[in-house]
C-alpha cells in the first residue's frame, strides 16, 4: 500500500473505517470461498485484503488510544 493511500485511510473517521472494515471482511470471506472451490483468479488478493484489514484495525486502535478510550 502506497503512502498516499495510507493517508487517505487515515483521513477517514471511525464510522467510515468501520464500514470499510466490514466490506473488506466480506470480500475476504468471498475470496476464501472462491479459493476453496478453486475459482480464485488472483490468489495475491487474499494477502492484500488481509493487509488492508490489519491497517484499518491499527488505525482504529490508534484513534481509540488518542481519544483516551483504550486505557
Amino acid at each position: 500500500m502506497k503512502a498516499n493511500q495510507l493517508e487517505k485511510i487515515r483521513e477517514l473517521n471511525d464510522t467510515e473505517l468501520q464500514s470499510k472494515l466490514k466490506e473488506l471482511k466480506a470480500e475476504l470471506f468471498n475470496l476464501r470461498f472462491q479459493h476453496a472451490i478453486n475459482q480464485l483468479d488472483n490468489p495475491m488478493r487474499l494477502k492484500a485484503v488481509k493487509k488492508e484489514i490489519a491497517i484499518i484495525k491499527t488505525i482504529l486502535r490508534e484513534n481509540e488510544l488518542k481519544n483516551g478510550a483504550g486505557a
